[in-house]
């Protein structure tokens, strides 16, 4: 358990949420295993009163999460589309060419890199999956295994390797050391450079009730402020952000070196965390009644449906889905199997629940009168994919900010 903030130092927290005692989001199991022991873990979070980020108390060491990993970003449309939007944009906008540097921390199977690569851009991916990093390579996205942070871009500008453009999407929430993290990033960065950094935004989280989006590997939960304090402490400015809804709300940021200012977005969005209350603990107990009403009423929704002879089953064997399993009990008493298109999952179980992980077919050969979307951050994306299903009277069950049919 943390006795420090991971981002200022400071000791003195708030409680946001207890989920309990559980196993590991993407810890699936196999057959052989399903009567053995799971490694469970406490998860529960705080909100630093000194800096106002929100974290979780445990760290589970990162080379037990992240070695060998099962989440691939290309099984995702929208991801790869939102990538290679991006790639096109800061090509374009910075003038990149054949003389320039992309790197990327957490490149996972090159999905964004490669967008780069395809307009002779040169390319550096990072990633400490050696599974992933291998198929990156194998893709033709050069990729160095390894955890990001100062020692690396330390490493990199002593070859000359200081980038133009320096990725993070998704990977600040998974680091355990914010500072030495940043502190990288400023010493891989160009002087005129330009991070462009994506994390799930807090406001959203509490907004939406997102409560599923915890777990071990989010160590942490940020706001416009919390990162505003983490960035300036290392002579970097959040220079400019965007709101994308990607996970369910999520920030593009775009961090320089300091000495300019921020735009009127960032101005904005900090006064608005300070109106809305983000910056003070009233606004996280709100949010734990809100998710404790929100897990008894999907719990009687999906109850009320089996109990009138309904099947149901479950879409996306994702880590947001095992938190919202586990912390509302929901097992084969209620959920037949679990839909998921990564061929890396299927023939597997949930962790802590034990669900079978089935390929989509599955829906059209059962066809569950009800799938309850777990990866509902998808929702556009699967609604479209699965038209066969709703078209004959299947029907979706999104849970949050609400549990509702579509």
């Amino acid at each position: 358990m943390i006795s420090q903030c991971r981002s200022c130092g400071g000791n003195r927290f708030a409680p946001v949420l207890d989920i309990g005692t559980t196993p590991l989001a993407n810890a699936l199991l196999e057959a052989d295993s399903l009567d053995q022991p799971e490694q469970r873990y406490p998860l529960s979070v705080v909100f630093c009163k000194d800096c106002s980020l929100v974290q979780i108390t445990e760290t589970v060491p990162p080379e037990q999460l992240f070695s060998n990993y099962v989440y691939f970003s290309s099984f995702s449309d929208t991801a790869v589309a939102s990538a290679k939007a991006i790639a096109q944009r800061l090509v374009r906008e910075r003038n990149l060419n054949n003389m320039s540097l992309v790197v990327e921390a957490a490149s996972n199977d090159g999905y964004l890199l490669r967008h780069y690569r395809n307009l002779d851009v040169p390319v550096l991916g990072i990633d400490p999956a050696a599974n992933i990093a291998e198929i990156a390579r194998r893709n033709g996205v050069p990729t160095h295994c390894a955890f990001f942070g100062l020692q690396i871009g330390k490493h990199l500008a002593s070859e000359g390797k200081i980038c133009d453009v320096f990725h993070a999407n998704n990977v600040l929430a998974h680091v355990a050391d914010l500072n030495d993290f940043v502190a990288g990033l400023k010493a891989v960065l160009k002087p005129d450079g330009v991070a462009s950094i994506e994390v799930p935004y807090l406001g959203d989280l509490i907004e939406k009730l997102e409560f599923d989006t915890i777990y071990h590997e989010h160590l942490c939960y940020f706001s416009g402020t919390s990162l505003n304090r983490l960035f300036g402490r290392h002579g970097l400015l959040l220079s400019d952000l965007e709101r994308l809804p990607i996970h369910g709300g999520s920030l593009r940021l775009f961090v320089t070196h300091a000495g300019g200012q921020p735009s009127q977005r960032i101005k904005e969005l900090l006064d608005n965390e300070v109106s809305s209350g983000l910056t003070r603990p009233a606004a996280y107990r709100a949010f734990k009644t809100r998710v404790i009403e929100l897990r008894q009423k999907l719990i009687a929704l999906l109850s009320e449906l089996k109990a009138s002879g309904k099947k149901i089953a479950a879409y996306g064997a994702s880590a947001k889905g095992a938190t919202l399993l586990n912390f509302c009990g929901i097992g084969r008493d209620l959920i037949d199997f679990v839909v998921d298109r990564s061929t890396i999952k299927q023939g597997k179980y949930t962790p802590g629940m034990h669900l079978p992980i089935v390929p989509p077919e599955a829906v059209k050969q059962h066809h569950p009168d009800y799938l309850l979307l777990l990866t509902w951050n998808f929702a556009e994306e699967i609604l479209v994919q699965q038209a066969a299903y709703r078209n004959t009277g299947g029907k979706f069950i999104i849970p949050v900010p609400e549990p509702r049919i579509v």
